[in-house]
């Protein structure tokens, strides 16, 4: 069964996408490896926008609903059952599901895997056995990126640089939570503080771990990990802004 599911990995997902990094390298003017990862990251990006709109979208929603989802847990503070059913019910009646935001992110994961595996094994000659009749290969691949940067080895400023886009996202997005609160929540809320607590660890703990992370690997998945950060990070600008001027549009109406 474990083999089976491993023969439709590579199949549907892995080997498509090795052969559209080959395509993109040899058809692309310059024959540039990293160009090549660019443009690949883009397309998988643009193809996945629907499910990451989605995701952006229904965390900004839970976001600007924080403040009364915080007041419940207050109200029900000692008596989890009661929270619980309040809660249900504060979803229900808002028509929100909580998991919304976490199921395109497990929709991407498998697709995420196999451009890692593209990345990571895209240099071994071995992996030539997986590509299409109709591909082109010249027989060797150049890993060089814009003549400076060898895309098969770690390099440790992009570590940094995927790690500083991180930092910056979770940053945008946390902001974003900030600005949507309607109202202070008591300081003596044990539960607040420690969700703010948490909060904190995680601006700084996945910008660290992905430097952490890239840190070994070939410099392919740390242009691939910058680029996709950088998409986002568009993306979640543009989704924000677009939901302001609506916003600021129907108070202007009202």
């Amino acid at each position: 069964m474990f083999e089976f599911f491993i023969n439709c990995f590579n199949t549907l997902l892995y080997e498509p996408l090795f052969n559209a990094l080959i395509l993109l390298y040899e058809y692309l003017p310059g024959n540039d490896f990293g160009i090549a990862v660019i443009v690949l990251t883009v397309l998988i990006k643009l193809a996945l926008s629907p499910l990451g709109i989605k995701g952006i979208k229904a965390q900004k929603a839970l976001a600007e609903l924080q403040p009364r989802m915080k007041e419940i847990q207050e109200k029900f503070k000692h008596d989890k059952e009661k929270q619980a059913k309040a809660m249900m019910a504060f979803y229900q009646k808002e028509k929100i599901n909580p998991l919304s935001g976490c199921l395109p992110l497990l929709v991407q994961l498998p697709i995420i895997i196999a451009l890692y595996r593209v990345f990571w094994n895209g240099f071994k000659d071995g992996e030539m056995v997986h590509l299409y009749s109709f591909v082109p290969f010249s027989g060797v691949i150049d890993p060089m990126f814009l003549g400076l940067i060898d895309l098969s080895v770690p390099c440790i400023p992009l570590a940094f640089l995927a790690g500083c886009l991180q930092f910056f996202q979770t940053k945008m997005m946390s902001s974003q939570k900030k600005t949507n609160k309607e109202q202070p929540i008591k300081k003596n809320n044990k539960e607040t503080q420690f969700s703010d607590i948490m909060q904190k660890q995680m601006l700084y703990f996945f910008p660290i771990f992905t430097v952490f992370i890239l840190w070994n690997l070939p410099s392919a998945i740390g242009l691939y990990w910058a680029t996709f950060t950088i998409f986002a990070i568009a993306q979640q600008h543009f989704i924000f802004k677009s939901q302001e001027i609506k916003q600021l549009n129907i108070q202007t109406e009202k």
